[in-house]
């Protein structure tokens, strides 16, 4: 019996031994947060860009990811989503901490910029962004998204992803084709709505009044699909633009409407090459509400 003991007692060692190894072997082989993102750069196919936005926000990068949320902008709101999904990398198109470099200096003491800070951290959180990368994928990813979103594809000039020639229309029956897409937002626009148009272009985000008056000078250009700009800038051009009878229009979608479906599809190209880890697109939706 004794004998026997001894044997069970080896046994039980033996296999216990075998378990510890292999959920430390699990562990080990753990694709960390660092591995993905040097995963995900190398795919874009895009050179380095020198001083880009594309850092880690927050978190360890030697974290284990147990799974991808990607995002336009990772809210309270989608962080307890990821929190809920065992999702610990977030992928984020903007930035986490309200300005282009997520300067934190002012907001040391700010009880919004804090309670988020320890939410991601609790949770053992890793934010990483990627503006400059994706945008630099030949073709642009979240133009590609936008495309798909606003399904526009028939009408795409060949060879781009933001110029667009679609049978003549007008303004106002434009804007009732992008009300379907966005039901619950409301845009900003000047020009008749009257006017008859067929050649659009799409310009994503915010880059800026000279963008923006650089495609309006385009006499093959007349209506400017946007995200949003300061209002003392484009909007005036525009304004008189206008009134000096001039055919051209501008629809302001807003930033998030402007660029959102490409983390969407961001989520599906990352499914194409990262195939162990879960990956989810979480929409957050438009900052505010219209009265």
């Amino acid at each position: 019996m004794k004998a026997l003991s001894i044997i069970f007692a080896i046994m039980f060692i033996t296999i216990i031994s075998g378990i510890l190894n292999g959920q430390d072997s699990q562990n080990v082989n753990k694709t960390t947060a660092e591995q993905v993102i040097a995963t995900i750069i190398k795919n874009t196919g895009s050179s380095p860009i020198s001083n880009t936005v594309d850092v880690i926000k927050e978190g360890d990068p030697q974290t284990p990811v147990t799974g991808i949320i990607t995002c336009m902008f990772a809210t309270m709101d989608v962080l307890k989503q990821a929190v809920i999904k065992n999702c610990n990398l977030l992928i984020v198109h903007e930035p986490l901490y309200y300005n282009h470099l997520d300067g934190t200096k002012m907001l040391q003491n700010d009880r919004v910029f804090l309670e988020k800070k320890h939410f991601i951290n609790d949770n053992k959180l890793v934010i990483w962004r990627f503006h400059d990368y994706i945008h630099n994928m030949k073709p642009d990813g979240i133009e590609m998204g936008m495309v798909a979103k606003l399904n526009w594809k028939d009408y795409l000039v060949k060879g781009t992803t933001n110029q667009f020639v679609m049978p003549e229309t007008t303004l106002k029956d434009l804007l009732k084709n992008l009300k379907q897409t966005f039901p619950k937002n409301a845009f900003y626009v000047i020009g008749n709505p009257e006017m008859k148009l067929s050649n659009v272009r799409l310009a994503v985000g915010a880059p800026g009044s000279a963008t923006h008056i650089r495609l309006l000078e385009d006499n093959n250009v007349d209506v400017v699909v946007a995200g949003e700009a300061q209002q003392w800038e484009t909007y005036e051009y525009m304004r008189d633009a206008v009134a000096q009878g001039r055919n051209k229009a501008i629809i302001f979608l807003g930033h998030i409407n402007s660029e959102e479906a490409g983390m969407s599809f961001c989520a599906e190209w990352l499914q194409t090459f990262i195939k162990d880890i879960p990956i989810h697109f979480i929409e957050c939706g438009p900052s505010f509400w219209s009265y």
